[in-house]
């Protein structure tokens, strides 16, 4: 599987356009339910706005897209929020805008360019991660090895989750896949052969 892009965590931002206040909600939703309950939740936080207009992308090929202007003209808010989403290349994931009309008419050029900053606002604040297969690797080392092991880690294409000092010293590690056969012969190579490595779980991590 390739890896493919989403958000990292909910964020949010906010601006005002000529007297109109709008806020951009943004965050990880996995299934087309948890977008929608997403959604649920800006709107209760939101009860006094005119319109909270959204888009979400559910699946890794975009294989459910939904938008709406909620209320907004046709084509102004939910499409232009969806169309931001799609250029910074996140799937899995929902958009919110929240307008407070300000009693300014915008038009519909400035509603489409004030609903696609509001995407913007959001997805920036959630940030972007990439999602790749990975592995979780746990390694056993006798401690006169474990300096070796450290000083490798240091450079090396992991992220460290911990180590235990028993016996002998073990950590787990993770690891993408697309790297792992190397990660596994250097750490074989630092140790002389002497290293236990091995790989007890494969899963999808956001690196």
């Amino acid at each position: 599987m390739d890896g493919y892009r989403t958000l990292k965590t909910p964020g949010s931002g906010e601006f005002v356009v000529k007297k109109s206040r709008f806020v951009g909600h943004a965050a990880p939703t996995a299934t087309e339910e948890r977008a929608l309950d997403f959604l649920a939740g800006v709107r209760a936080n939101h009860r006094g706005a005119n319109h909270n207009c959204y888009a979400y992308i559910i699946g890794r090929n975009e294989g459910i897209m939904r938008y709406s202007d909620d209320g907004e003209p046709g084509g102004t808010a939910g499409l232009p929020i969806l169309e931001v989403m799609r250029a910074r290349g996140v799937v899995d994931c929902c958009a919110v805008v929240t307008r407070y009309f300000g009693g300014v008419l915008l038009g519909a050029g400035g509603l489409t360019r004030a609903y696609a900053q509001g995407s913007k606002v959001a997805v920036d604040a959630a940030g972007i991660i990439v999602m790749e297969d990975s592995a979780r690797l746990w390694v056993g080392v006798a401690y006169p090895l474990w300096g070796r092991v450290e000083h490798y880690l240091q450079n090396a294409p992991v992220l460290r989750e911990g180590a235990e000092f028993g016996a002998t010293v073990t950590a787990t590690l993770l690891v993408r896949k697309r790297d792992l056969d190397s990660v596994r012969a250097e750490l074989q190579r630092v140790c002389d052969g002497k290293a236990d490595v091995a790989v007890v779980e494969e899963l999808v991590h956001g690196w």
